[in-house]
């Protein structure tokens, strides 16, 4: 068991806490949705609570190691000092002498946000000597940034390695619920797994397969396995290196016992756009100059009638092509299925957690994973390195 905040004392000590604000900003830079700062905020309490002198460190998007004043984090300051009540330092660049003389003067329940993470180059490198510079702000260093677990950066893992350490709420929460359906699952237990790429989902079946009964598969990496299986897809999504390995993936499925389903039928468009013309097509009869876009009626109340019945459910990935609302009417119809079920249900993935929100149906699903990466990696069985690098208990 790796540390957790109520395992270190952080009275009087200056604690250094990675989260993930990396939130939606409009044009006019203006937060769309904060739903990764309220996430946080139980673990900052809890350090302002103690006493601790919190200092905060995060990134937002992807400024390849620059300074990009539409990528600062002051907007999310000032929805964090709104959240908690209480005002909040800034430290535009932690390299300037300004840094110190600010840490200097915190006092106990202070709370300081360091500028984006990322306006350094050093920060994705891991760069020992930044890490080095980070760790000399704090006495403690405390990660809760799950959905930034599976990435070896030097605010998370370098950090992790020069201080003592524990893990936030958030983190601690997230573990929580993925150890319980990977180790100790009520069944029937389904995974819904769908997306684009049947490379990321490949380990996660195997993995899954002495673990899970059924396994829905649905979106772009659908038809791989069609394909592999002798089916015709037309102009589909086919991974040509994967197509054995989907072929063995289904035979080994077959041998554990493990019932894997695939689209009986799908709707395909004749161009990849939001206005194409849409066709249903039973699975492995596309016509050739069509594309699969999205699951068909059929799949929908097969799946519906599997997922009825589970007691845990872990779904990874949209069943269609969900940037266009022509073809994210399956996606839609899934989750809506999931959430009117009882099972302990766990999602993660960007538009599978997306498709939830937009439907208002948060509070009907058991966990809402903030990390796609990572989550993926614990579904394949891999360790996250910034989970790792914490001390145990």
């Amino acid at each position: 068991m790796k540390k957790t905040l109520n395992d270190i004392d952080v009275n009087g000590k200056r604690v250094l806490l990675r989260v993930d604000f990396n939130v939606p900003l409009s044009a006019d830079l203006k937060i769309v949705d904060d739903n990764r700062i309220i996430e946080a905020l139980p673990t900052i309490e809890h350090l302002v609570l103690h006493n601790a002198k919190v200092i905060i460190c995060s990134h937002l998007g992807r400024p390849e190691g620059i300074n990009v004043p539409k990528m600062s984090l002051r907007p999310v300051v000032a929805r964090l000092a709104k959240l908690l009540q209480k005002e909040i330092g800034f430290i535009e660049d932690i390299k300037d002498k300004s840094c110190k003389e600010i840490l200097d003067k915190m006092n106990s329940g202070d709370i300081v946000m360091l500028e984006n993470i990322r306006f350094y180059k050093e920060e994705e490198e891991n760069d020992k000597n930044f890490a080095k510079l980070l760790a000399s702000f704090a006495d403690i260093f405390v990660f809760d940034a799950f959905a930034t677990a599976h990435r070896k950066h030097a605010s998370s893992y370098g950090v992790a390695e020069l201080l003592p350490n524990a893990i936030g709420f958030l983190v601690e929460k997230e573990l929580e619920m993925f150890n319980k359906v990977l180790t100790d699952p009520e069944h029937p237990f389904v995974a819904v797994l769908g997306g684009a790429k049947i490379s990321d989902k490949l380990p996660v079946i195997e993995n899954l397969l002495d673990k899970v009964d059924t396994i829905l598969i649905g979106g772009g990496m659908a038809y791989t396995f069609v394909k592999a299986i002798g089916g015709e897809v037309g102009k589909s999504l086919v991974d040509n290196k994967s197509i054995d390995l989907a072929k063995q993936t289904l035979d080994k499925a077959k041998e554990c016992g493990v019932k894997i389903v695939l689209p009986y039928d799908n709707y395909g468009a004749d161009e990849f756009t939001a206005s194409a013309k849409r066709k249903c097509f039973n699975s492995g009869f596309f016509a050739k100059d069509f594309q699969g876009m999205d699951i068909g009626p059929h799949t929908v109340k097969a799946f519906k009638h599997i997922i009825k019945d589970a007691k845990t459910i872990v779904w990874n990935g949209p069943m269609g092509v969900y940037e266009f609302p022509k073809f994210k009417k399956g996606t839609y119809k899934i989750a809506k299925c999931i959430a009117k079920s009882k099972a302990i249900s766990i999602i993660g993935g960007g538009d599978t957690v997306a498709s939830v929100q937009e439907l208002g149906l948060e509070d009907k699903i058991t966990h809402i994973s903030t990390g796609g990466g990572a989550s993926l990696m614990l579904l394949q069985g891999k360790q996250l390195p910034c989970i790792e690098v914490i001390e145990e208990k």
